[in-house]
């Protein structure tokens, strides 16, 4: 098998067909064999009775996956990528904003330039509104900030993977928006980029509002945190939770030693609790102490878990 395309939908019952045929004019030019797997994310508009009758006509290239209920693109690209075949997967979206069109070249990037990993850039998009437009700018520049991976548009649904890819990665929560971030930490770092076509939606609308942002925000500083610290949290909480206590607790020496010297000159002091800087530092010395507990804590739930040595092995003799 050379291609598996996984499309994750949700109430995309009208373009359906009409993505199915453009995908098999594409891939039957290019002399692929090829498989299509539809991921119903709980749909109710009929979409699953249409992949029913799609794979009908052509049981050996469609498949489909469908959820009881809604669960998000995550779960459905994860559900896909543990049942795909062929040596390279792709994703796209199923609202025909995605051209297969764009398929071929990204696969050849991955056979002839080796590539792990081929993510699309809609450079020129027609979906125009600045209440997406200048977000999603933010967001990419903060992504190529965090994660180190120079893409302009991180979050397109629209990939290519080696087969290797897809199987050593998970896929959860809203996580799908860092593919190429959690490649990169399982250890496939040839990441590329290929400017696609974008198309103005024909059929529906939208299923993403404004708060994908501010969860993409979320769900960046969370890889980040995990991928850093996530086996060693101790490094994070136990060195922040040191420093904030000795500082603190330098704090309070300096006032109590001043209101020594004040006492041993005969220089009326006020009471050491009556400075307000007392209770900073008190307040520092006890979080100090609750974030170290808690690296303490967290390093002991790390050594508990089941995947503490899970290292990605490439080859072995």
């Amino acid at each position: 098998m050379d291609i598996t395309i996984i499309v994750p939908l949700f109430n995309e019952v009208e373009s359906l067909r009409e993505l199915r045929n453009w995908i098999d004019r594409i891939m039957t030019e290019n002399k692929f064999c090829y498989q299509i797997l539809f991921v119903d994310d709980g749909s109710n508009d009929g979409s699953w009775k249409l992949i029913q009758e799609l794979q009908g006509e052509n049981p050996d290239t469609i498949h489909g996956i469908r959820f009881r209920r809604n669960y998000g693109k995550s779960p459905a690209l994860f559900c896909g990528f543990a049942r795909a075949e062929g040596d390279i997967v792709v994703t796209m979206d199923a609202d025909l904003q995605d051209s297969p069109e764009e398929i071929p070249e990204m696969v050849r990037m991955i056979r002839e330039e080796g590539y792990d990993l081929v993510s699309g850039w809609k450079k020129k998009r027609y979906d125009g509104k600045l209440s997406k437009n200048i977000p999603s700018k933010l967001y990419n520049w903060t992504a190529r900030k965090v994660t180190g991976i120079k893409l302009h548009d991180m979050n397109c649904g629209l990939k290519a993977y080696r087969k290797e890819v897809v199987k050593n990665i998970e896929v959860y929560g809203e996580m799908h928006r860092y593919i190429p971030f959690l490649a990169k930490n399982a250890g496939f770092d040839k990441i590329g980029e290929k400017v696609v076509h974008h198309q103005a939606r024909k059929y529906g609308v939208s299923k993403f509002g404004l708060n994908r942002f501010v969860n993409g925000y979320l769900d960046l500083m969370s890889l980040w945190f995990l991928n850093k610290f996530g086996k060693q949290p101790m490094h994070f909480f136990g060195l922040l939770g040191s420093l904030m206590f000795i500082i603190s607790f330098i704090t309070i020496v300096v006032l109590g030693a001043s209101k020594l010297m004040a006492l041993a000159h005969g220089i009326p002091a006020r009471l050491v609790t009556d400075n307000p800087y007392f209770y900073i530092t008190l307040t520092g010395m006890v979080l100090g102490t609750m974030l170290f507990l808690t690296g303490f804590i967290a390093e002991l739930v790390s050594r508990s878990s089941s995947q503490r040595n899970d290292y990605k092995i490439e080859k072995e003799f």
